[in-house]
């Protein structure tokens, strides 16, 4: 009986052993490619955010990725409420999505103010200002991101120096559904969005994503998705969100008053 005893407790020794030692490993393992998996995020969104801005060759390395995002795009944090810069904050190092979820610097939406269905938004956000290789600015990028059916879609919208016209919209991250929802990383899709512009005369925010086709010709209007009107809407309501007051809707009047 006493054998059979030390067997179990030999038994379970060598297996808490090993999963102490497994552990360990893992845990190593985890601290030790964290740098790198941080280089590769950073590399990542610099690599969105120039697609976005219409500035990355085709097959750039990454460290051709890297030369061109610091020496053509400055990124600045803005304040939403009032839509001014803000200064003495590294907006490379500004964490926008860890900032929407601490209550001290981010509002909790009203489900009336929600209609991106983000639930809170953080009170300063990061704009990338792009400029050519001649130091001409080009574009104005922007984050912006809501839900769709299935997920939080993430984008990056690039507008024109008249802070309305948009140049491209490049969705890089989302969970839609594939041949459907997802297809709004479809570069056939995006294309629709380019020329289109956000603002009516008025200033009021007028893109619309229309069921089927939109109208030939027109400034405001966009294709829907086929068999995917859950995430249009989601898209549609990112735009109506983001371009609002309480997203950049402040700062992008200011920038089309000339500020």
């Amino acid at each position: 009986m006493s054998k059979g005893n030390d067997s179990i407790s030999k038994t379970l020794t060598v297996v808490i052993s090993l999963c102490l030692v497994c552990a360990i490993i893992v845990a190593g393992s985890a601290v030790a490619l964290r740098p790198q998996q941080e280089a590769n995020k950073a590399l990542d969104k610099q690599k969105n955010i120039l697609l976005a801005a219409g500035l990355l060759p085709a097959e750039a390395s990454p460290s051709d990725i890297q030369s061109r995002y610091k020496d053509l795009i400055e990124a600045k944090v803005v304040n939403l409420e009032t839509g001014e810069y803000v200064e003495g904050i590294d907006a490379d190092e500004f964490d926008q999505r860890a900032a929407s979820k601490d209550p001290a610097t981010s509002i909790d939406l009203t489900q009336d103010q929600d209609v991106a269905s983000i639930k809170r938004r953080s009170n300063k956000a990061v704009v990338y200002l792009a400029s050519n290789e001649a130091g001409e600015f080009t574009s104005y990028v922007l984050p912006v991101h809501g839900y769709g059916l299935w997920s939080t879609m993430y984008a990056f919208v690039a507008l024109k120096p008249d802070a309305n016209t948009i140049i491209n919209l490049n969705y890089y991250e989302q969970g839609e559904t594939p041949g459907l929802g997802a297809e709004i990383e479809n570069p056939k899709w995006k294309s629709l969005w380019v020329g289109k512009k956000l603002f009516n005369d008025q200033g009021e925010m007028a893109i619309e994503i229309v069921k089927g086709e939109a109208p030939k010709g027109t400034e405001h209007k966009i294709d829907g998705l086929s068999g995917a009107t859950l995430t249009s809407n989601g898209v549609q309501y990112t735009f109506d969100f983001w371009m609002g007051e309480l997203g950049f809707g402040n700062y992008l009047k200011k920038q089309r008053q000339g500020a």
